[in-house]
């Protein structure tokens, strides 16, 4: 079974809808989970106890998790200056915590069998320092220092931890940025074009592959920075 938060929408639901299509089992997490094609469970992953919830459940039910991928976040594209402690305090506690919470409870169920894979995600603005993007980005390289250093705490169980971090994907994640935005961002990366899900899904699957276990401790940029 493979764990996804923030699977109602977005590039998480695109993960399960591409990984339930090549018959993998996938266990779906998000605020909402009404009418998901697939089995899921409400959680705010922001709070511990919630996850904790969801991992009691898993553990209950007898379920063997193989993977986890932390696709939940958030975003709010303001200067730093004129963002509310609320809104920056909800963007570090779900993009970062939430990341955390997860990896630490999720993979106490990969423990046993010494096996799994975790796939947290980033995003391009770390590495090219986007204007209008500090908080978020700042909860996300909280995200790729984390990663690197539990890859390695990681490493004994067999269990790989990698992250991937995208430039501009064609999500509600990305609405409130303008189209001159967008193309500004692309043309920073190495290939200057704007992927979509697939791209992402196409990564994903190959991280969860065992002919990529050698592969722990990375930070992947889909179009390159």
């Amino acid at each position: 079974m493979i764990v996804v938060t923030g699977a109602s929408k977005g590039l998480g639901r695109a993960i399960c809808e591409r990984l339930t299509s090549n018959g993998l089992q996938v266990f779906g997490l998000a605020r909402t989970v009404e009418d998901l094609p697939f089995p899921a469970m409400s959680c705010d992953v922001s709070s511990y106890e919630q996850v904790k919830a969801v991992q009691q459940h898993l553990k209950a039910q007898g379920v063997k998790v193989t993977g986890l991928i932390n696709a939940a976040g958030i975003a709010s594209m303001n200067l730093a200056l004129t963002t509310p402690p609320a809104v920056a305090q909800n963007i570090v506690h779900t993009n970062l915590l939430g990341s955390i919470y997860c990896c630490q409870l999720m993979s106490q169920l990969m423990l046993r069998q010494k096996t799994g894979s975790i796939i947290n995600f980033s995003t391009i603005a770390v590495a090219l320092g986007i204007k209008g993007e500090s908080i978020y980005a700042a909860s996300k390289a909280g995200v790729e220092g984390f990663t690197r250093a539990f890859a390695r705490e990681m490493a004994d169980f067999n269990i790989k931890v990698n992250c991937i971090a995208p430039g501009p994907i064609d999500t509600s994640m990305i609405k409130g940025i303008t189209t001159n935005q967008k193309s500004k961002i692309v043309a920073q990366q190495i290939i200057p074009r704007q992927f979509t899900p697939n791209d992402v899904c196409d990564l994903v699957e190959i991280l969860l592959d065992e002919r990529a276990g050698a592969l722990s401790g990375q930070v992947l940029h889909v179009g390159g920075a």
